[in-house]
């Protein structure tokens, strides 16, 4: 293998691992998943939310943060109840113990990654931009969902998202890709 695609593959690997490593010492030191500390973030922003309304503001799907919020339920970081103005709607809330929890925590991975990339020049950021949808074309990437945060772990796909990225011919480690990647039924 030359040595520029050596480099670009270990770089890529380089960057995998780092999200990787830092959702495990997340999950290990504050029992969050960064979808989690996302949502509580989301959640200390404002005075009150819909479920729909943060799904929109985190960029997943409705089922993905009906998971998030029942976990941040249980563990009273988040309350969920019934509008006081609207019976039909739901309203999440951040209790003291999510703001306490909160403020114990780091900054998402991807804050330090955006405050480091807006301190470099415009052009660098646009070179950068460019490649980076480059490599996602490359790895025939380009339909799948983005989060709005970034994270590493089990994800989980659509059957037809993950058929779709197979067909489109997606590489060598494609199929490696669906066997880690959990198939919704959705």
């Amino acid at each position: 293998m030359p040595a520029a695609e050596d480099a670009i593959l270990r770089s890529l690997r380089r960057i995998t691992r780092a999200i990787d490593l830092h959702s495990r010492w997340l999950a290990s030191n504050f029992g969050l998943t960064i979808p989690q500390l996302v949502s509580l973030r989301t959640l200390a922003g404002t005075e009150a939310m819909t479920p729909t309304e943060l799904a929109r503001a985190v960029d997943l799907s409705q089922a993905t943060i009906t998971g998030i919020i029942d976990r941040l339920v249980r563990r009273a970081l988040v309350t969920r109840e019934r509008s006081t103005t609207d019976r039909r709607r739901v309203v999440l809330t951040i209790t003291d113990a999510g703001r306490r929890l909160l403020e114990a925590s780091p900054s998402p991975l991807q804050e330090r990654f955006v405050t480091r990339l807006s301190k470099l020049p415009l052009e660098n950021q646009e070179v950068i931009r460019t490649v980076l949808e480059q490599v996602v074309r490359m790895m025939g990437a380009e339909e799948l969902d983005a989060a709005a945060m970034l994270t590493s772990g089990p994800q989980t796909a659509s059957a037809d998202a993950v058929e779709e990225f197979l067909e489109a011919g997606a590489g060598d480690g494609a199929e490696a890709l669906a066997e880690d990647t959990q198939v919704s039924k959705g």
